[in-house]
């Protein structure tokens, strides 16, 4: 069946209807990494997003689900070069086509992607619709891809309740902005005992646990919607309990901290993202995933301090807190799929919560 990918700015492209039958419209993003589709998949930080992969094949590993990064995918659309049939994988329990369908998720296959992400990097991220209707009609459909607003998606992904993943070590209380289970997972690796809990939960509820320290999250949209959550992260900035933030946890603490963010023309969606850091001079290969980032300018040097910097573009990839246990960062260090590089930034935290019992 015939497909067609309609950007807000006129340009269609056409290809072949996998997944979902259905028309959806979107926020249009690209993402440059090899491998990880199923990560990226099921990655919260994509809601509200239709996803183009710039590899060209995608689907040739299957579906492996212990890959996933949460129960479910998140994105509205998936946008391909060429979608593999056939898996040829060991691990693999199912195709991307069957996945896409029984999650109803739509998309389109054999456009070009190369010359579709060219467009996004030229003009910036925009809105699309993806559809089977081949008497689509311009004039109708581009002021509504122009009103298109993802909203506030924080409240679609984060945990319904309160729940506890087991440990013996050090007590943190993880918030859920939209996590990737590779999170928690690089606390249970080194035996926190964790306690997930709703974005919306109030500070008084975690501090009153006593938690060795706070995870804040990853997860989609612009930081500047999560009002309510910003106000209580101001009251845990005032504790002296240990910090870590990752992604949008980093953007909303210097939200809450009195710094600016302002959203990228394009954004960093891949895993080959080289980030410094300022204090050692070493690079990192990172994993990354967001379209918003903090506004360096606006930081008080009282408050905190630049920690890394994307090497591509030098936007802020990391800041740390002056006379605070926080820090936080714009990357993926617990990055799967992608590199390992920063995965010691959860051994700092740790640390930083032993001291902090002592």
């Amino acid at each position: 069946m015939k497909a067609f990918l309609i950007l807000e700015d006129g340009n269609v492209f056409e290809g072949i209807s996998i997944g979902a039958d259905k028309e959806v419209i979107s926020e249009i993003v690209f993402n440059t990494s090899m491998t990880g589709y199923l990560e990226v998949l099921t990655d919260p930080s994509y809601a509200g997003q239709a996803v183009v992969m710039t590899y060209p094949l995608i689907g040739n590993y299957g579906i492996c689900y212990e890959d996933s990064e949460s129960s479910k995918p998140w994105p509205d659309g998936f946008i391909v070069r060429e979608l593999s049939p056939i898996p040829s994988n060991f691990r693999s329990k199912d195709t991307i086509q069957n996945f896409l369908k029984s999650n109803d998720i739509p998309g389109i296959a054999g456009i070009d992607t190369r010359a579709l992400t060219k467009i996004l990097r030229d003009k910036g991220t925009m809105n699309g619709m993806i559809t089977t209707d081949e008497n689509y009609n311009l004039e109708v459909i581009i002021p509504k891809l122009k009103e298109y607003r993802t909203g506030k998606v924080v409240e679609k992904v984060t945990c319904k309740s309160v729940s506890k993943m087991n440990g013996t070590g050090l007590k943190v209380a993880l918030m859920d902005f939209g996590a990737k289970r590779n999170i928690a997972q690089s606390l249970l690796n080194r035996n926190c005992e964790i306690t997930v809990y709703p974005a919306h939960t109030t500070a008084e509820e975690i501090l009153a646990t006593k938690p060795d320290g706070i995870m804040l999250s990853n997860g989609p949209g612009d930081p500047k919607d999560c009002e309510s959550i910003i106000e209580e992260l101001k009251k845990l900035y005032a504790s002296d309990v240990p910090i870590f933030a990752i992604c949008l946890g980093h953007q909303l603490m210097a939200l809450a901290t009195g710094a600016d963010t302002h959203k990228m023309k394009y954004g960093h969606r891949g895993a080959n993202h080289p980030v410094k850091d300022l204090s050692t001079g070493k690079v990192y290969i990172s994993s990354q995933n967001h379209g918003y980032v903090v506004d360096e300018t606006t930081l008080d040097p009282k408050v905190a301090r630049p920690a890394f910097i994307n090497v591509n573009d030098k936007t802020n990839e990391g800041l740390e807190y002056i006379g605070k246990d926080i820090f936080t960062v714009q990357f993926h260090p617990e990055a799967c799929a992608g590199p390992h590089d920063s995965n010691f930034l959860f051994d700092r935290f740790i640390e930083m919560m032993k001291k902090g019992r002592d």
